[in-house]
C-alpha cells in the first residue's frame, strides 16, 4: 500500500470446484471464454461477446441464498447478497457498463426473496454479459448502530466475479452528491475455459525466488514493445525475460478491482491517480484497468491466460491482496459496496459513536476481518482465486490489521488467520504476511500459525545498515544470513518462514537506495510528507544523479553487494522488479500515485545496464546450483550424522575467528557444506570496510577453490561462470574495500 505521512512514526509503520466449465441448456451465449496457449510469447484473439438481449421484463423466481453473488443456473441467473438489517432490496439490470439507464429494475419481495440475512432472486433466461447493481432499503442510524442504508445509492455486489467502473466518478459524487446510476457495475459471467491441464504449481518452498512487480508499470512504458501495454496480456509477452532471469514466482501488486480515483484532493487535482492499487473494493474481480476488453466481460479469461502462460514457463503467481481496508474510506468516504450492505459488519467501528471508523491501516477504515461472516468472505475469496484462477499464493498487505477484533484489540488466535492457515484448498499455496500494520502492531517472527511466511523487515534493515558501513553489526548480519533463527526457531518455525528482501514497492529502488540519502517526493503533491524518512540509505558521497565515475562505480558495487547477500541468505529471497536493471524513481520513495515514467519500468535499461542484468542472472543461477543456500532447516554449525564437515563455519579475516566481539568490525566470512558428496562447497568473504582486507582460505583435502563472484570487479569478471573459473593457488586473498567474494569448491 502507499505510505502515508503521519505526524509521529511508530515501529513497523510503513511510512516510512468446477474449473469454470458448466452447461446451461436454456441459455445461449457468445461470451464463452475459451483459450489455448501453446507457446510463449503469447498472442490472444479477442472475440466480442454478444450483449444481453434487452427483453423487458425478464421473469423472476424466488431464487436461493447460496451461493452469494451472481451464479448461472439451468433456469437463468441467481443473485444473492448479504444484508442483515436491510428491509428491502432492488436489483438493477444494465445492457452495458455505460448504459444510461437500467433496462429492468427488480424489486425483491421480503416475503419470498429474503432468507435470514440474504436477499435473493433468480432472473429467468438472463444471459451472461449483463451488468447489474443493487439498491438496499433500511434504517439509517450511523451513530448508534452503524447503519448507512440509502435506497438512492447503487451498490457493487461484493461477490461480483467481474466489475467495470462504468460511470463511476468519485470526485463528482463528492461535489454534487449521489446521482442516478453513477456507480460501478458488476457483470454476470459464464465462461467455458480450457485450462489445458494446468494446475497451480507445486514447488518446495525453499526453492522459491520471488519477483515483485506491478502489472501496469511493468509494460506500460513505450520501450516495453508489447502489443497491450499495462495489462495481463502485456505481461505474457515478457515471460521470456522472466524465465531467463531465473525467478520462480512473480508477486503481483494488487490486481483485484480497485478505485483509481481514491487519492487526496490535491493529488487528484494534479492529474495523478491511485496507481499501486491498494484501494480494493472487488475482491473476486480482476481489475478492469489491466484488461484489454473489460467491456466485453473478458476479465477472467485474460487473467487466466496470463496464469496459464506463466505456469507453462514454470513461474508461479502470488497475489498481493488487501483485506485490511477498502476504498470506501472512513466517515465521508463514498458508499460503494460494503457500507451500503452491512457497514456494521464489515468495518471496525467505535463502540460509542459508530460514525467513527477505527483506522489501523492509515487508509480511513479497517476491515472487521475476524467477524465470522467477514472471515468467511475473505476465505471464500482466497479459495476462489486458487480453485478457479489457479494462483499459487498470496501476500497479505498490512496483515497485522487482520489480527485485531472488532474493537481493534490484537487477538492471540485470530480466526481469519487460522482459517487461512488450516484451509485445505490453500494447503499448497504460499501465504505471506506483511506482519505489521499502520498503528504499531509489529509481529515479525511471531505471526500466528506455522505455514505463514513473513516479510522480514528486520532482515531488510540489517542488510541496509551493514552494507552502508554501520559498525557493530557482524553478529546481527550473520544471524540474518543464516535464516533469522532468533525470530523463528523458538516457536518451531523455519528459515522458509522468512521472506528476505532489501527493497520492495515501498521505499527506494535499489539504485536510489545507493544514490539518495533523502527522499524527493514532491511530485506526489503532499509536500514531501508522504513516504518513510527512515530508509537507511547512503548516496555514496553525492546526492542524486552524477557523472562522477568513482561515485557511480561505488554505487554499482554497493548494489551488487546488497543483491549478493540477499541471494546468499537462507530463507526466501524477494527482488523488486527493475532492480536488476538499476531502475530509478528519481529519489521518490512512494510512487503510489505516479502512473507515468516515474513508476514504470524503462525497458531500454536492458541494454544500458546489461552488465547488471548479467550479474543478477548469474547470482540466481549460483543459488539454484547450491542446495546449501536453500535449506529448509536451520544451520547447526556442526557436522551432521555421517558427515565430516560442519554445515557452516564462521570466520573473520583469519579462519575460525569471527569478529563477534569487535564493535568496529565490518568483515565476515563463512564456509557452507551440505554434506552431499557431489555438491560443491561455498566459501564467502565479506568486507564492508573502507580498506582492503586479506582473508585466509580454508584448506580442505582433495578440494580447490575457484572464484565465482567478486563485486569489487567490473563486468564481466565480477561474475564467472563455472566453465570459466580457475583454481586459486594462494592460501590468502585480498578483498577490495566494500566488496564480496564467493568461491566454489572443486
Amino acid at each position: 500500500m502507499r505510505a502515508f505521512w503521519r505526524p509521529e512514526s511508530t515501529h513497523g509503520l510503513r511510512t516510512g470446484q468446477a474449473r469454470g466449465r458448466a452447461c446451461y441448456p436454456r441459455i445461449r451465449f457468445a461470451c464463452a471464454e475459451r483459450s489455448s496457449i501453446s507457446s510463449v510469447p503469447f498472442v490472444t484473439t479477442l472475440v466480442k461477446p454478444a450483449m444481453p438481449a434487452v427483453r423487458e421484463p425478464y421473469q423472476t423466481l424466488p431464487g436461493r441464498r447460496y451461493p452469494l453473488g451472481a451464479s448461472l443456473e439451468d433456469d437463468g441467473v441467481n443473485f444473492s447478497v448479504y444484508s442483515r438489517h436491510a428491509t428491502g432490496a432492488e436489483l438493477l439490470l444494465y445492457a452495458a457498463a455505460d448504459s444510461a439507464e437500467p433496462f429492468q429494475i427488480i424489486r425483491l419481495d421480503p416475503e419470498i426473496n429474503h432468507t435470514f440475512f440474504s436477499w435473493h432472486v433468480l432472473v429467468v433466461d438472463l444471459p451472461p454479459g449483463t451488468h447489474y447493481t443493487w439498491r438496499m432499503r433500511g434504517p439509517r442510524d450511523p451513530s448508534t448502530h452503524g447503519w448507512l442504508f440509502d435506497d438512492q445509492v447503487e451498490l457493487v455486489d461484493p461477490w461480483a466475479r467481474a466489475i467495470n467502473l462504468g460511470p463511476w466518478d468519485r470526485w463528482r459524487r463528492l461535489r454534487e452528491g449521489v446521482r442516478p446510476h453513477d456507480s460501478p457495475r458488476a457483470l454476470v459471467l459464464a465462461e467455458e475455459y480450457d485450462w489445458e491441464g494446468d494446475t497451480p504449481l507445486r514447488q518446495p518452498s525453499e526453492q522459491t525466488i520471488i519477483y515483485e512487480l506491478h502489472v501496469g508499470g511493468f509494460t506500460r512504458h513505450p520501450s516495453s514493445g508489447v502489443r497491450h501495454p499495462g495489462t495481463f496480456l502485456g505481461l505474457i509477452e515478457k515471460i521470456p525475460y522472466l524465465r531467463d532471469l531465473g525467478i520462480t514466482h512473480i508477486e503481483l501488486m494488487p490486481i483485484m478491482a480497485f478505485d483509481e480515483q481514491d487519492v487526496p484532493p490535491r493529488v487528484w487535482e494534479a492529474g495523478l491517480r491511485n496507481f499501486w492499487g491498494y484501494s480494493s473494493f472487488g475482491f473476486f474481480s480482476p481489475h478492469p484497468g489491466y484488461c484489454v476488453t473489460p467491456e466485453q466481460a473478458t476479465h477472467r479469461r485474460e487473467f487466466r491466460d496470463m496464469v496459464k502462460a506463466l505456469h507453462r514457463a514454470g513461474i508461479g503467481v502470488i497475489l498481493d491482496v488487501v483485506f485490511n481496508h477498502t476504498s470506501e474510506g472512513g466517515d465521508g468516504g463514498p458508499i460503494m459496496s460494503f457500507k451500503g450492505f452491512a457497514n456494521e459488519t464489515f468495518y471496525c467501528l467505535d463502540a460509542l459513536d459508530k460514525r467513527i471508523y477505527l483506522d489501523f491501516t492509515g487508509c480511513g477504515n479497517t476491515v472487521n476481518a475476524n467477524h465470522p461472516f467477514v472471515a468467511r468472505f475473505i476465505l471464500d475469496a482466497l479459495e476462489y482465486w486458487v480453485r478457479e484462477m489457479h494462483v499459487d499464493g498470496f501476500r497479505f498487505d498490512l496483515a497485522s490489521a487482520m489480527a485485531r477484533d472488532g474493537d481493534g484489540r490484537p487477538l492471540a488466535h485470530p480466526p481469519v488467520l487460522w482459517g487461512i492457515e488450516l484451509s485445505d484448498t490453500l494447503s499448497a499455496t504460499r501465504i505471506i504476511a506483511e506482519a505489521w500494520d499502520a498503528a504499531g502492531l509489529y509481529q515479525v517472527g511471531s505471526f500466528p500459525g506455522y505455514r505463514w511466511m513473513e516479510w522480514n523487515g528486520l532482515y531488510r534493515d540489517s542488510l541496509r545498515r551493514f552494507v552502508r558501513g554501520d559498525p557493530g553489526l557482524v553478529p546481527e548480519i550473520a544471524t540474518r544470513l543464516a535464516g533469522s533463527s532468533d525470530l523463528y526457531q523458538a516457536n518451531l518455525r523455519l528459515p522458509i518462514n522468512s521472506v528476505n528482501f532489501v527493497t520492495c514497492h515501498d521505499g527506494f529502488t535499489l539504485w536510489d537506495l545507493v544514490s539518495y540519502s533523502d527522499k524527493d517526493n514532491h511530485a506526489n503533491r503532499e509536500d514531501n510528507r508522504d513516504g518513510t524518512n527512515d530508509h537507511l540509505s547512503w548516496n555514496c558521497g553525492l546526492e542524486g544523479p552524477t557523472d562522477d565515475p568513482a561515485v557511480l562505480a561505488l554505487r554499482r558495487r554497493q548494489a551488487k553487494n546488497l543483491l549478493t547477500l540477499l541471494l546468499l541468505s537462507q530463507g526466501i529471497p524477494m527482488l523488486l522488479a527493475g532492480d536488476e536493471l538499476l531502475r530509478t524513481q528519481g529519489g521518490n520513495n512512494n510512487v503510489w500515485c505516479q502512473d507515468n515514467a516515474l513508476g514504470w519500468l524503462d525497458w531500454s535499461l536492458v541494454e544500458r545496464n546489461a552488465d547488471m542484468l548479467r550479474f543478477v542472472r548469474g547470482l540466481i543461477a549460483l543459488r539454484k546450483r547450491h542446495p546449501s543456500l536453500r535449506r529448509r532447516h536451520f544451520l547447526m554449525g556442526q557436522a551432521r550424522e555421517g558427515q565430516t564437515l560442519p554445515d557452516i563455519s564462521w570466520h573473520g579475516t583469519r579462519l575460525h575467528e569471527p569478529c563477534w566481539d569487535d564493535p568496529q568490525s565490518h568483515v565476515l566470512a563463512f564456509t557452507l557444506s551440505s554434506g552431499q558428496p557431489r555438491e560443491a562447497r561455498l566459501h564467502v568473504l565479506i568486507n564492508m570496510d573502507t580498506e582492503a582486507r586479506r582473508f585466509e582460505l580454508p584448506s580442505i583435502q582433495g578440494q580447490t577453490w575457484s572464484l565465482a563472484v567478486d563485486t569489487g570487479r567490473a563486468s564481466p569478471t565480477d561474475l564467472i561462470r563455472p566453465d570459466d573459473q580457475s583454481p586459486i593457488q594462494t592460501p590468502t586473498v585480498l578483498l577490495r574495500p566494500r566488496s564480496i567474494q564467493v568461491m566454489e569448491g572443486r
